[in-house]
């Protein structure tokens, strides 16, 4: 009989609490975000993002990176379990990378942070301020302080499967640029599709791309957005293709920085993204994990403890999210006598 061929073991990294919360357009106060750290630990999640380093006054949603950090190292529910995860931050230009290794120091910072180029010159650009000979160079040159402070350092590779400013990309460029961050020091690479625009057969031939030329899978990360609705249908070709590790946000929350927060308008990321918060999102946490979970796929995760973090953040952010499986719940195994 024919199967489905497909890894048997992924690991899959929780975004929530950082690409989650920055297309939120309330500030989420620190102690919900806490809680939703502390949940996903307690889960089984062993790669978490925490927060975003960058200039609060773009993103205020992140203005309290310092303190969250310090809570969550402080944390009597979960302080015994932090040497078995590893949190990210996000850390765009030097001045970020400066704030994480200060808060590494103290004692309460990443142990991960995470760089980003798009393939596409005009959507890195909006997105860094710099060229990408500029970023290029930036990186090369703070990629070994972030070593030197004892964390890894994450390659991101973005517009992949196109670019809302420029259109169509080259898969190609994407492998290359790949190469290029492994070259220069990046301890692994998300591959994303930061606005939705991947179908299923262009993720299959890009990852076996990728994995043609770069076997080993821990290196590579998968990360797909829902905005058009293909987010779980990307999961399962990359899966075909081989990728064993992936990133999800709980309620298939995020977006890009938000524009707008609690009444006043700031940067955020610009105008040319989706700005409604119901259209954007990655691929739901819940929904990914129940669907692995009937494939026979292990994730280490307590499936029932991740549905209930999602209902949760329901009441946090106060709207119903993108989780089908949050309501429904996982497939029953057994008759429960009720007609």
């Amino acid at each position: 009989m024919a199967e489905l061929k497909y890894p048997k073991k992924v690991v899959i990294g929780d975004i929530t609490v950082r690409d989650g919360f920055q297309h939120e357009e309330i500030f989420v106060p620190t102690e919900a975000k806490l809680w939703v750290l502390e949940e996903l630990i307690l889960s089984g999640f062993k790669h978490i993002e925490v927060t975003n380093f960058g200039n609060p006054a773009g993103m205020p949603q992140f203005a309290d990176a310092d303190d969250l950090y310090a809570r969550l190292y402080k944390s009597k529910k979960v302080r015994h379990l932090l040497g078995e995860v590893e949190t990210t931050s996000i850390t765009i230009r030097e001045r970020a990378v400066d704030r994480a290794i200060e808060a590494k120091k103290r004692g309460a910072g990443p142990d991960r942070i995470l760089f980003m180029v798009s393939t596409s010159e005009s959507h890195h650009k909006k997105n860094s301020g710099m060229s990408l000979e500029e970023y290029w160079k930036m990186c090369e040159a703070y990629i070994p302080k972030a070593h030197d402070a004892g964390m890894k350092v994450c390659g991101t590779v973005s517009t992949i499967w196109g670019c809302p400013i420029e259109g169509p990309t080259e898969l190609k460029k994407a492998v290359e640029f790949t190469r290029r961050w492994l070259d220069i020091g990046a301890d692994d690479i998300e591959h994303a599709d930061h606005d939705g625009s991947a179908p299923p057969n262009k993720v299959y031939e890009y990852f076996s791309m990728i994995l043609d030329a770069i076997p080993d899978p821990s290196l590579h990360i998968a990360h797909f957005h829902v905005t058009r609705g293909w987010g779980l249908a990307n999961v399962l070709a990359a899966l075909q293709a081989g990728v064993t590790h992936f990133e999800s946000s709980i309620g298939g929350t995020g977006g890009q920085p938000a524009n707008f927060v609690d009444g006043v308008p700031v940067a955020g990321t610009g105008s040319y993204y989706y700005e409604d918060p119901t259209i954007t999102g990655l691929v739901s946490t819940e929904d990914m994990v129940v669907m692995m979970d009937e494939m026979g796929i292990e994730t280490g995760l307590d499936v029932d403890r991740v549905l209930a973090a999602g209902r949760m953040l329901e009441k946090i952010l106060g709207r119903r999210l993108r989780s089908e499986c949050a309501h429904t719940g996982r497939i029953p195994k057994e008759l429960t006598g009720r007609a």
